[in-house]
């Protein structure tokens, strides 16, 4: 299957390689916890991606722009479950250290695309 153009770029590679981490160190937790903060960790996650995709098919810049302020959103909420799971041991530091720089490496990436598409609504 061809790439669309969302899957080229950079942030919406990052998006699925976190949420594909998170997935994976979930599968492992305990039903209750992965029942709780697990799911709300994984689907925020997967938002992110999701979003960012559905943006980017919608077809006009304002829409664009609007989901991909909904994925930096599923971001945040993300980087709160990770501090949360983190806090009550069901991430290991080693796994943080992980995904801490995805995430960092994410939030700047998006910010500066939603900049750009910010611009190319404001020369139209």
């Amino acid at each position: 299957m061809e790439q669309t153009n969302f899957e080229k770029t950079q942030i919406y590679q990052l998006a699925e390689k976190l949420s594909n981490l998170i997935w994976e160190y979930v599968l492992t937790w305990d039903s209750f916890p992965r029942d709780t903060v697990g799911k709300q960790l994984v689907r925020a996650a997967d938002s992110i991606g999701a979003n960012i995709a559905e943006g980017s098919g919608r077809g006009s810049s304002i829409d664009h722009r609007k989901f991909l302020r909904i994925a930096r959103g599923s971001l945040y909420e993300t980087k709160s479950f990770l501090r949360r799971a983190h806090t009550r041991q069901l991430l290991t530091t080693e796994q943080m250290n992980t995904l801490k720089p995805l995430v960092n490496e994410l939030a700047p990436k998006l910010n500066a695309y939603i900049k750009r598409v910010d611009a190319n609504i404001s020369n139209t």
